[in-house]
């Protein structure tokens, strides 16, 4: 036996398995080899042994032999006066033994590794309410969290925090159930002397209650005070507290350079990668996703993160390694279950593959565990409108809008399904023009609005809307969209002048590319007409052609529902 501790304390756990082996098979031929004490000592350092080599179902039943062995020897002591017995009892009372609370613990680690959660909420459930410790109730508070249970899950989340007042991760379980902010404080920084030394702190409990709340646009304010005006200035998990709040409230610009900032910082943090690589995705920087794929799998595979990101990275190479998409979501969904990122990049894996059914599906369940994710509601739209269901897409939206409330984003979404029937642009018009009212720089509303107005035959009023927001934010997009619209007003030395500047913002812009060439060709084509006959251009009622296809195409799926 003091070989065994000594392989345990110091961490010999392969060699433990095997010498563990063969100590109870002695034990099982010889039951006096060893004391009930030292029985139970075996049993639990040979399962602690077995979880370390990650043999998760073999580690719970030696768990289950401890507990059962102790049990055992308490009944028996309890029906005999045997001085024996009662010299053995008094051996186990005198030994450093593992608690059977801790032994119930590490089983319910097991049952976790191996996904019986409901079983692992029962071994925990067994352990009487006044001995749990605070590691008990935590685990507790995520497992009835998972399941949907809010009341028994705030009551352990509380018990945690009266015995540790900063265990911040119980803070935001509560924040997340929706307990005031007012009471959390109380139970963390409000209990602990010179609270007032700690203002970081309560701070960034605000931006937490703020974020619980959904109110972004306050949590972003917050946590911005914070990472430049105190202590906590590049802390990463400030920075990623900052990038969430950017992203949740559909800021993909701001979210995705903090986000690169934090990674700049610590090439080692995973946490929010997930959302910078739908980010990249996004964006459609298909060098930066890969780069960062590779790091993140370098850092670990045992976290959902990695697994996103390599997701994203397969789905922007193209529809042929979707399937691979599919994969790497499923790894992510094993690793941390009702994952939401991984629900939306395997919706998004098979949207593109055709499997629109299936796609919906996943959807569907991304909206019923995050209804508070723009995300989920938008691809389960997507599918509508690919499966030809405009009603549906319709009025899921219109629900959606409910949920998620009047914001920019959400008016361009509603605005976008209105837009795909020609009866119901007027309303989409009407939408987009409140989302510029609340935000005149939201991009994504001036290339829908653009579009509808085309499609209502008010070129003129379309050109105009583009050449105020050209001025007021000059991004790429918008300049070959102005580019395209003056080509097909034969305005061809401004067409040609913003393709220029779309070139020179994006050389990746294509269809700038493409409109440029027409442009330069028509030019071509019109000086040599007038050399042969310079009359020939105004007699002739030969319009020059355009293809303007592109631009249609543009408009019409705006980058956002791609």
């Amino acid at each position: 036996m003091d070989q065994i501790k000594l392989l345990h304390q110091e961490e010999l756990y392969s060699n433990l398995v095997v010498l563990g082996s063969l100590m109870k098979s002695v034990c099982s031929h010889n039951p006096d080899f060893l004391t009930p004490a030292e029985n139970y000592q075996l049993n639990v350092y040979y399962a602690d042994a077995l979880y370390e080599q990650e043999e998760y179902r073999k580690a719970e039943a030696a768990y289950e032999e401890a507990i059962q062995t102790k049990k055992a020897f308490t009944k028996t002591k309890d029906k005999t006066q045997d001085p024996r017995q009662k010299l053995l009892q008094q051996s186990w009372n005198s030994e450093s033994l593992p608690s059977e609370i801790d032994v119930r613990f590490k089983i319910h680690k097991c049952l976790m590794q191996m996904k019986n959660y409901r079983e692992a909420i029962s071994t925990l459930e067994a352990i009487p309410a006044k001995l749990r410790k605070p590691k008990v109730n935590m685990a507790l508070a995520k497992l009835y969290q998972q399941f949907g249970k809010e009341r028994p899950a705030t009551t352990a989340y509380k018990e945690v925090l009266r015995q540790c007042q900063l265990a911040l991760d119980a803070a935001m379980g509560l924040f997340s159930l929706g307990v005031k902010g007012t009471e959390v404080a109380s139970l963390t920084i409000s209990s602990l002397p010179n609270a007032n030394q700690l203002e970081w702190l309560n701070f960034w409990l605000k931006g937490h209650a703020y974020s619980a709340t959904k109110e972004y646009a306050k949590a972003v304010s917050t946590f911005k005070s914070l990472e430049t005006g105190s202590v906590l200035r590049n802390n990463t998990n400030v920075l990623c507290c900052l990038a969430e709040n950017y992203f949740l409230a559909g800021d993909y610009t701001n979210a995705g350079l903090v986000y690169q900032r934090v990674h700049s910082l610590d090439p080692l943090n995973i946490t929010g990668m997930d959302f910078y690589a739908f980010i990249l995705h996004k964006e459609k920087k298909s060098v930066e996703l890969r780069s960062l794929a590779s790091e993140m799998m370098s850092v670990t595979d045992r976290k959902p993160e990695p697994w996103i990101t390599m997701g994203y990275h397969a789905l922007i190479s193209g529809p042929r390694k979707a399937c691979r998409t599919v994969y790497f979501a499923n790894k992510a969904h094993e690793l941390s279950y009702g994952q939401i990122q991984s629900l939306l990049l395997k919706g998004r894996a098979l949207l593109q593959m055709n499997r629109t059914p299936e796609a919906t599906l996943h959807f569907r369940e991304a909206v019923r565990h995050a209804p508070h994710r723009f995300e989920a509601h938008q691809g389960l739209v997507d599918c509508y409108i690919k499966a030809n269901r405009l009603r549906e897409a319709m009025t899921t939206f219109s629900n959606s809008y409910h949920v998620l409330g009047s914001t920019p984003r959400t008016l361009t979404a509603l605005a976008s399904v209105l837009a795909k029937d020609r009866m119901t642009l007027d309303k989409a018009k009407t939408y987009l023009e409140k989302a510029l009212a609340e935000d005149d720089s939201y991009v994504e509303a001036v290339y829908l609005l653009a579009n509808v107005l085309t499609e209502q035959d008010n070129t003129r009023g379309a050109i105009d809307l583009l050449r105020k927001h050209v001025e007021l934010q000059s991004n790429s997009r918008l300049h070959q969209m102005l580019g395209d619209l003056l080509a097909r007003t034969k305005d061809l030395l401004g067409a040609s002048h913003h393709y220029s500047i779309a070139i020179n913002l994006d050389t990746t812009n294509t269809k700038a590319v493409q409109g440029l060439q027409r442009v330069e060709n028509s030019s071509d084509s019109l000086d040599v007409g007038m050399d042969e006959d310079g009359d020939a251009v105004e007699e002739s009622s030969e319009e020059a052609e355009f293809d303007t296809s592109d631009t249609v195409g543009a408009w019409t799926e705006t980058e956002w529902l791609s």
